[in-house]
């Protein structure tokens, strides 16, 4: 798979048990991106349902991240063998650094050359990034070039269309994944939305999530229920409106989920 499946499965929040029966109910149901990362502990786990599975390498497409603690020079590369080793994969298919490093202590430069090393000796065949202003992409750029960013993964839904971020990774090209596209749940909530599910037969997930498909966005949902995992997977099959479109379009507040106390200044 040289492109991002524009359909993945996030696994944030999802430790043991959990996360070895959403990804292996996932991959029963047709899901072939996953989505991990180190901090969420659960690399490990991940790779215990993805080989127990038994698909070809080659039809899946796993994407880990960096965490802060190993954006050093000579901290990256091991680091990655070793979320490699959990894995119990010799190559992911895409490799981004998590967050900018608190305070900018570490450049992004030295992340970036770190990670396009990896990428150089076969560690991982994509890099992206992931939570990074336009001032951090823009010094991405400067260092491996916009057409080696395979994704910046930002947090998006219809609360928080982080406009100006999208706006300025596609003026340079660069490709978006939308991660929590359910707002934890409030989609379920909203009266817009529901509205517009009640037209199509769906659920204001599904909703959502086509919503953000239809913008070009690959979309990461996770869950740990297999009744909603293949219920977002039929997201793929619906089509909204241009007007049904603009009325998600005016549900944006800005109401950011993921915004740690080391998390950049927001654009």
């Amino acid at each position: 798979m040289n492109t991002i499946p524009a359909f993945g499965l996030g696994t944030f929040r999802l430790k043991g048990q959990q996360v070895i029966g959403s990804v292996t109910n996932g991959l029963e149901l047709g899901y072939r991106h996953i989505d991990t990362a180190q901090i969420y502990g659960n690399e490990a786990e991940v790779g215990q349902a993805v080989t127990a599975a038994g698909l070809a390498r080659k039809d899946l497409f796993v994407t880990t991240k960096i965490w802060t603690d190993n954006l050093g020079k000579n901290k990256l590369i091991p680091s990655l063998k070793d979320s490699l080793a959990k894995l119990q994969m010799d190559q992911v298919d895409l490799t981004l650094i998590h967050w900018p490093a608190p305070n900018d202590s570490i450049a992004v430069a030295t992340c970036m050359e770190a990670l396009a090393e990896a990428k150089a000796q076969g560690l991982t065949r994509l890099i992206g990034v992931s939570n990074f202003t336009i001032a951090h992409l823009q010094q991405a750029i400067a260092v491996v070039g916009a057409q080696e960013i395979a994704t910046q993964q930002i947090e998006i839904h219809p609360f928080l269309q982080n406009r100006k971020v999208v706006e300025f990774a596609r003026s340079q090209g660069i490709h978006l994944t939308a991660y929590m596209p359910l707002a934890y749940g409030k989609v379920m909530d909203d009266p817009t939305i529901i509205e517009i599910a009640g037209a199509h037969q769906a659920n204001p997930a599904q909703i959502a999530l086509a919503w953000s498909l239809q913008q070009g966005f690959a979309t990461i949902p996770s869950s740990t229920k297999r009744a909603n995992l293949e219920s977002n997977l039929a997201a793929q099959n619906i089509s909204l409106s241009d007007a049904e479109m603009a009325a998600i379009a005016k549900l944006d507040k800005g109401e950011r989920l993921a915004n740690p106390d080391f998390a950049p200044q927001w654009d």
